[in-house]
């Protein structure tokens, strides 16, 4: 049997406000749930997938968990205080950001494509924890030609500054003269940009195209998001 719960906290949890303003809400009568008004906070409903309800005409889906994936944009970052450029949870709807989603992983400011979001702790340190070794491919645009042994040197590894052992990627593939598809299981401080650097190139444009088997759908515009599907978590973890 499904959990219950008041609609009051029901709204709370989906980032609709503090308890007080969720009341407010429903007592206001801008609150729909399953197409139905309902001005009693104190209303119960079962938490299921079938539970829709409306806030001032916006329809929301009820979910115990947020997982959404996002098409960054250039020049925003990742974090939720920034300093001189606008952050990428502007571009989510509030109550998401109420409720705590927050990034898994950080792309730098200057570098687009594929970054998953959640409010579930577990999902996060599974997607983001160099135990699990989740791969995840990026399209490199470099400043010169890169050669065949560029692409040997980046397989066998590399040396970075601050680092003890020597990085090296799990796949490259060529794409043209000065692009690839590197294919890295961790994540560490600009590593693409420090291993393109380490070989003596530049990198003048980089994209993530790929978490796990997930890969970024090409109608997704930069600066848009959707949600998750059961086979989008299955994709990411695979």
């Amino acid at each position: 049997m499904a959990k219950t719960l008041d609609l009051e906290r029901i709204l709370h949890r989906q980032g609709f406000g503090t308890r007080k303003m969720c009341r407010i809400l429903i007592i206001n009568e801008e609150v729909t749930v399953n197409g139905e008004l309902c001005d009693d906070p104190d209303a119960k409903f079962a938490l299921d997938g079938d539970l829709h309800f409306t806030v001032n005409g916006e329809a929301w889906q009820y979910r115990e968990h947020s997982y959404l994936l996002m098409h960054k944009p250039a020049h925003y970052e990742c974090t939720h205080k920034t300093q001189f450029h606008p952050t990428i949870y502007t571009l989510l709807p509030e109550p998401l950001v109420e409720r705590g989603i927050q990034c898994i992983g950080r792309l730098d400011e200057d570098t687009t494509g594929l970054i998953l979001l959640s409010d579930d702790g577990q999902f996060i340190h599974k997607v983001s924890s160099p135990k699990h070794h989740v791969p995840k491919v990026y399209e490199v645009t470099c400043k010169h030609a890169l050669s065949a042994a560029d692409l040997e040197h980046l397989l066998a590894g590399v040396k970075l500054i601050d680092e003890e052992e020597t990085i090296a990627a799990l796949a490259v593939t060529s794409i043209s003269a000065t692009v690839l598809h590197m294919t890295l299981a961790e994540g560490k401080y600009h590593q693409v940009k420090r291993m393109i650097a380490a070989i003596g190139n530049r990198v003048e444009a980089l994209k993530r195209i790929k978490i796990g088997q997930l890969v970024l759908p090409e109608t997704l515009a930069a600066g848009e998001w959707r949600w998750l599907s059961a086979e989008d978590l299955i994709a990411v973890q695979s």
